[in-house]
């Protein structure tokens, strides 16, 4: 079936070429621009994503704008530095890419079938298999917050068909490994305790937790991210109090500063 073309087409282009265009003129003119390397903007780009998924956790869509347009010119100058080292250019790039969302849509482009989400999850990790990778954990980056990466693992040997099916099952997994956690800390001799033990099994509870969101539908690294911003505004809420009384936190009561934590909770903090 035909699917519309997007108004947008007509203005892209000439919008992505000034870009280019611009990055060409400061990777000659700008001493700053004139030195990075793609070594050298990796954690820039790195704080670009984070303040971008700060963004949109934050529902703030003027800054989302703005995020994924340095998000975007960090991708254009990499593919202007390999350009420089004749490795590839832009339009590698954007061809590779659409080439592999053809060919991993087979649905969309071909005579396969895929009527559900699941069912396009598994073909696509059945193609990356047949494209020559020799494991489905193989596009999980080393590099991903640990949290992150529990989820991603998951979620791509669900792909194959390596998952649970009842999400109570996912649940009796999360109360197993709670017992095994907490019975590294029955023992009465506290120097008995084997923390490496109890590190490991603490792992394991929270691998099975995040199972278990991933189940439920929700992401544990915004929901966990979303609990840090909340208890950073009620924590400063309590910072506030004291600051009106004159009072340092040391020199509060953790009853009062409990009551103030409780009053941010009723102002929705």
């Amino acid at each position: 079936m035909p699917y519309p073309i997007p108004a947008i087409q007509k203005t892209a282009p000439k919008a992505f070429d000034r870009l280019i265009t611009i990055l060409d003129t400061l990777r000659i003119a700008c001493p700053w621009d004139r030195k990075q390397t793609m070594e050298s903007l990796r954690h820039l780009t790195i704080e670009e994503m984070y303040e971008l998924t700060d963004a949109i956790l934050e529902k703030d869509y003027k800054e989302i704008k703005n995020e994924l347009g340095d998000v975007m010119m960090h991708l254009l100058f990499y593919a202007k530095i390999a350009d420089e080292e004749q490795q590839f250019n832009i339009v590698d790039v954007l061809n590779a890419v659409c080439d592999k969302l053809i060919t991993r849509h087979p649905h969309i482009y071909a005579e396969a079938q895929a009527q559900t989400d699941e069912q396009v999850k598994t073909n696509w990790e059945t193609i990356k298999l047949k494209e020559g990778k020799k494991s489905v954990l193989e596009g999980v980056p080393k590099g991903l917050p640990a949290l992150v990466k529990a989820y991603r693992i998951q979620d791509k040997v669900r792909g194959v068909g390596f998952d649970w099916k009842d999400k109570g099952e996912v649940w009796k997994k999360v109360e197993e490994e709670l017992n095994e956690f907490k019975n590294e800390f029955n023992l009465e001799d506290r120097d008995q305790i084997d923390h490496n033990n109890a590190e490991a099994e603490f792992g394991d509870l929270l691998f099975s937790l995040i199972n278990y969101a991933r189940h439920l539908g929700i992401n544990p690294e915004n929901a966990l991210e979303r609990t840090n911003k909340k208890f950073i505004k009620r924590f400063s809420y309590i910072e506030q109090r004291a600051a009106e009384k004159n009072v340092t936190l040391q020199d509060m009561t953790l009853e009062e500063m409990d009551r103030y934590w409780n009053d941010a909770k009723k102002h929705n903090l």
